[in-house]
């Protein structure tokens, strides 16, 4: 590999709180070993059509606390068709960028492997993603502000059931895992908790809550992971199956926005930092996380046949400790 003298960063796909965190630290590292830095705005669709910018310290100053991505993002189906990614690549060698530093989920670990094999250009993907479903690290950038927005709502809407002595559901995102909607029914104490990874069983959590109103419980709430089911037919059915009030709140993309949490900036920061300084050691084609706190580098090309996979354990003691 040639000397590294110029990299990008870009952010595509959805974005995560932290997102920013991590932009300056990817700028603020490079700078440091005498890199120049172009920023890719817009995503894939931004690299095709030549929207960057060159960054330098002051274009990450006052960022670190801020939700959302400066480069701003764009879902790029277009980048599918090689033709378009070929105007990616030109515009790449036309500023001289040597590597890239993808801040992204799993649709963008797909685009990095073609761009490696195609262009064979290092990239390193830091993992940015609400969801957390990246495999191979513990937490992506932006999972612990979702479930701390979701839990901060949620004891909001306790406060509500308990008054009106209602039921609710509570939807939050996840539309093909459900390791939000687990951390956010453990922490916040829901009575129950649907995700899609496990099969559904109203019957079962109908005789939960009555048990519980058998107690004296006068309040409940259920989590539902978005990609669980439809939220409103499951309202309904509870409903029909109670004797007590049952509201639905679908929480939706404030847990995208907000304020990153300081674990969300620590490890945007020190997964940016690494990035930046493996590519300079000629390491590319990483995806850069952590696991119990220590930082992971795994190759990309081995993440192809690994899912991350949710953890039943904690299922086993959300449901135990809802009793």
């Amino acid at each position: 590999m040639a000397k590294l003298k110029t990299i990008a960063v870009i952010t595509p796909g959805g974005d995560a709180p932290g997102m920013n965190t991590a932009i300056r630290a990817v700028v603020r590292t490079a700078i440091f070993h005498g890199l120049k830095v172009w920023g890719i705005e817009h995503g894939w669709w931004g690299l095709m059509n030549g929207h960057l910018l060159e960054m330098g310290p002051k274009s990450v100053s006052g960022i670190i606390n801020k939700g959302g991505t400066i480069l701003h993002s764009r879902r790029c189906p277009e980048f599918k068709n090689k033709a378009n990614r070929e105007k990616a690549y030109k515009n790449l060698a036309d500023k001289g960028i040597d590597g890239i530093v993808v801040i992204g989920g799993d649709g963008s670990l797909r685009a990095s492997e073609i761009i490696m094999k195609e262009n064979k250009t290092p990239v390193n993907i830091i993992p940015a993603t609400i969801d957390n479903d990246i495999p191979c690290t513990d937490y992506t950038i932006g999972f612990d502000t979702a479930v701390n927005t979701a839990v901060e709502a949620i004891d909001k809407i306790r406060d509500t059931a308990t008054s009106h002595e209602r039921l609710f559901v509570v939807e939050v995102m996840g539309r093909h895992n459900g390791f939000i909607a687990l951390d956010v029914a453990l922490v916040s104490g829901a009575e129950a908790v649907i995700i899609p990874e496990v099969k559904t069983n109203l019957a079962k959590i109908v005789k939960q809550i009555k048990a519980g109103q058998e107690r004296g419980k006068e309040s409940f709430i259920i989590v539902v992971a978005e990609g669980a089911g439809d939220v409103r037919k499951i309202a309904n059915q509870l409903q029909n199956k109670l004797n007590i009030g049952v509201r639905l709140s679908i929480l939706g993309h404030i847990q995208r926005g907000g304020t990153p949490t300081a674990l969300s900036r620590e490890l945007a920061c020190k997964l940016g930092a690494t990035a930046v300084e493996l590519m300079l050691k000629g390491g590319g084609g990483y995806l850069v996380g952590a696991i119990s706190d220590k930082i992971c580098c795994t190759l990309i090309n081995k993440l192809a046949k690994t899912k991350k996979q949710i953890d039943l354990e904690q299922l086993r003691i959300a449901n135990m400790l809802a009793t």
